[in-house]
């Protein structure tokens, strides 16, 4: 019989869900302390599965969502740009479709439609991120994940030494903005560009992976290519990560989780809501751990073109 207060043990169990891409957690409560083992457990995971998915965790809130990320590392503000965090949670981006109007000007359920890695123009983009659903469609509004270790260790042995020398600019906005350019917004980001220099393949830093670390969101030119032979080169990487192979698709309910490792990984919001109407709403929040700057295979770090670092706490 177990004493009154003699914990449980409980064991974590990791469901993988695709090929290459992403798993399913049980036997873990968000809400509840987490033992040394249990995190050591999910970070492990983590590094092997590049995406989690929590199920059924509708006792989550904001401060539950916080707790949860601290143990993994430092929880930076919510958005170098965006401040709709609730005002006692700091930490909270809230990804609402309800503001993103007003925000960018067009209508929108997310902030890019675009293949990307979350903020990765900072010099020190996260490390991974936390997003919790809120309230979601009845049908429609599904997240993917890629896989860019995979992706960078699938193509040609002759590109992959071709990419390893490269570097590519990042920038807040990317090569096609997605906010009207007379919005608030568009006056916010022109008056503080953010924009940094990573090496086109970084090395990641617990697993010693490479990484294909480009995303349609927010890489704009290749450096020493010309603009066509960048654009071209772009357009295929992009190809490569956008390939199914690579990916996984979550279909989100209220309360559900997922936990991503963004050195390793791009996701893609969905873009199959705008034509169901008025009163469809999606709203999921978002925390981010404070990440390392890239380096490249052949030892080189980022640099700053503009904008300081991230910084949690």
């Amino acid at each position: 019989m177990t004493a009154v207060n003699e914990p449980l043990t409980r064991t974590i169990e990791f469901t993988p869900v695709a090929g290459h891409t992403g798993a399913d957690v049980s036997g873990v409560d968000l809400a509840a302390e987490l033992s040394e083992a249990q995190v050591a457990e999910i970070t492990a995971a983590l590094h092997e599965y590049k995406v989690l998915f929590f199920r059924g965790q509708q006792h989550v809130g904001h401060a539950e969502q916080v707790a949860f990320a601290r143990r993994f590392g430092k929880v930076t503000p919510s958005h170098p740009y965006d401040d709709d965090a609730p005002t006692e949670h700091p930490e909270i981006l809230a990804i609402d479709s309800r503001i993103y109007e007003k925000r960018f000007g067009v209508k929108k359920f997310s902030y890019t439609n675009y293949w990307h890695t979350d903020i990765s123009p900072l010099i020190n983009p996260p490390a991974a991120s936390i997003l919790r659903a809120h309230e979601v469609p009845v049908r429609g509004g599904d997240t993917q994940w890629t896989n860019l270790a995979a992706v960078y260790a699938n193509l040609p042995q002759s590109l992959r030494n071709f990419l390893d020398g490269l570097r590519a600019e990042h920038r807040f906005g990317g090569r096609r903005p997605q906010w009207d350019t007379n919005s608030d917004y568009a006056r916010k980001v022109a008056a503080a560009p953010l924009a940094t220099e990573h090496s086109v393949v970084r090395v990641h830093p617990v697993t010693g992976e490479r990484i294909l670390f480009v995303n349609p969101g927010f890489t704009t030119r290749i450096l020493g290519l010309s603009a066509r032979q960048s654009d071209a080169l772009l357009e295929l990487l992009f190809a490569e990560l956008a390939d199914p192979v690579y990916t996984v698709r979550f279909r989100w309910e209220p309360g559900h989780v997922a936990f991503w490792d963004n050195r390793a990984t791009a996701h893609l919001a969905p873009g199959d809501l705008g034509h169901l109407g008025d009163g469809v709403n999606r709203v999921l929040y978002r925390t981010t751990l404070e990440g390392d700057v890239p380096v490249g295979v052949d030892g080189r770090v980022s640099e700053p073109i503009v904008g300081e670092r991230f910084a949690g706490n």
